[in-house]
């Protein structure tokens, strides 16, 4: 490796067999502004000890595979992390111990999950995001705009779709859908939410935003928000075709975060919207 990319800022892949993994490798892997400098797995996984190239099938990338984070983190600059709430939670610490700049794709976060995440946003950077797409974050601003110019004679209803695999629901991104829409309503979107439908409901709620999960074969997101007024409805509509879209954006934010004052930021901040 040339000293000049020796300069470039390290990252860190954790989850590195899931599917976003292998596509965050990819894209860093391809990027002349960052460098791979760890993969980590969980202890036991078929992967460890594995050249992360020849373990997704390819040529040796110089980088084996470990299930020991903190000795991963502790020589880079940034962790990307698409795994799970219990390991996110646990590599925020480390990740705040090596003073990375920790960038969070993981959904299904608890309450308490991100109270821990809080207390490690005090010692490094984490940027979090339901969604890491320049598309999706747009969305999330025209929801906003739209929600406060319409009164709730127009009910709010959000529709998302994912692969048979996703374990969470609503998505993450719908949830950053609900929450915009509710702030730009001026009210809380868990005074308002309603997720469940089954059986004999009643009518509608007026005011509630309404929240429906789609979940079958390979489809990687697509997110529908509805406004529906007596006469007219107005659907605005995000649809990711190619999972790379989200390994650019946290590579974007593993990038912008270099250098920021710790703290716990988003995509919006990362695009500046």
């Amino acid at each position: 490796m040339s000293d000049s990319a020796q300069d470039l800022p390290g990252i860190v892949v954790t989850g590195a067999s899931g599917r976003m993994g292998q596509m965050l490798i990819e894209t860093i892997a391809a990027s002349d502004k960052a460098r791979l400098v760890g993969a980590v797995e969980r202890s036991g996984h078929a992967w460890v000890g594995q050249d992360i190239g020849a373990a997704m099938g390819g040529a040796d990338m110089g980088i084996v595979v470990t299930d020991d984070a903190l000795e991963a983190f502790a020589k880079a600059q940034a962790v990307i992390d698409f795994t799970a709430p219990a390991a996110t939670v646990e590599f925020a610490a480390l990740a705040a111990q090596a003073r990375a700049v920790h960038v969070i794709g993981t959904t299904g976060m608890s309450a308490e999950d991100l109270a821990a995440l809080g207390r490690a946003a005090h010692h490094a950077v984490i940027v979090r995001a339901g969604n890491m797409s320049l598309g999706v974050n747009l969305l999330t601003q025209l929801t906003k705009k739209v929600a406060a110019a319409l009164d709730d004679d127009y009910d709010i209803e959000i529709i998302e779709s994912h692969h048979n695999r996703k374990v969470d629901a609503p998505s993450g991104t719908a949830l950053m859908l609900g929450e915009a829409a509710a702030e730009g309503r001026g009210v809380s979107l868990e005074a308002v939410s309603d997720r469940g439908r089954d059986g004999i409901t009643g009518a509608r709620k007026r005011g509630d935003i309404g929240f429906v999960a789609v979940r079958g074969g390979d489809i990687i997101g697509e997110h529908d928000v509805l406004f529906a007024g007596t006469g007219e409805r107005i659907t605005l509509r995000h649809v990711a075709s190619d999972r790379s879209v989200f390994a650019r954006g946290a590579l974007k934010a593993a990038l912008w975060g270099q250098g920021k004052k710790p703290g716990e930021y988003d995509m919006l901040d990362v695009l500046g919207l």
